[in-house]
């Protein structure tokens, strides 16, 4: 909680030391041309670690790109992590896939996306991809990068900005997940194994 509050107040000092800055540097500006999240409408909330999640996801889908399909559908959600995709072709389509195999093309980008733990998928009206879950891109950077499947340089540039933005206790708190997984998993493992045991001395 100390932390959360601690990354809120630095927020706010950025933020205003910005407001600063631009009076400054950019006095008089038309406000017409200056995107405001707390009076423009049209928009949702993005995790900070998003731009280096995506290269990530790029560097791990060669030939087939999928990072930009995922900033897709995080500019699509309603603030919410349950996205409802009602007409794929419209995803597609903003995603930058064109002609008679753009859905398919976007399909494949979902499935890759899935597949890294970025997002997850139940079928509806639209197809296997109507509701989409987007998953946290940190923990699922960790996770590539516990799976061999994030550079060096890249995995060393997602920690200093999760550092830098107050997150980097979500990383630890996976951590401490994953730890409770496997011992509880280890526990049912060794629990079944001695129920075996005790059925075969019968």
């Amino acid at each position: 909680m100390a932390n959360g509050k601690q990354s809120a107040a630095k927020r706010l000092k950025m933020a205003e030391r910005a407001e600063q800055q631009m009076s400054l540097l950019f006095p008089d500006y038309a406000e017409e041309w200056v995107w405001r999240r707390k009076t423009n409408d049209g928009y949702t909330t993005l995790p900070r670690t998003l731009p280096i999640a995506m290269q990530a996801i790029d560097l791990q889908s060669k030939g087939t790109p999928a990072g930009h399909t995922l900033f897709c559908l995080w500019a699509r959600s309603p603030d919410h992590p349950l996205v409802a995709i009602e007409n794929p072709a419209t995803f597609a389509a903003e995603a930058g896939f064109a002609g008679e195999r753009a859905v398919d093309t976007w399909r494949k980008r979902m499935k890759r996306l899935r597949d890294l733990l970025f997002i997850d998928t139940k079928p509806g009206a639209s197809g296997e991809f109507h509701f989409v879950l987007l998953l946290n891109p940190n923990a699922a950077v960790e996770t590539m990068r516990s799976r061999g499947e994030v550079q060096d340089i890249v995995y060393s540039r997602f920690v200093d900005r999760l550092t830098e933005v107050g997150g980097y206790a979500e990383v630890e708190a996976l951590h401490e997940y994953n730890q409770e997984l496997e011992m509880a998993e280890a526990k049912a493992e060794a629990k079944a194994k001695a129920k075996a045991k005790k059925e075969e001395k019968k």
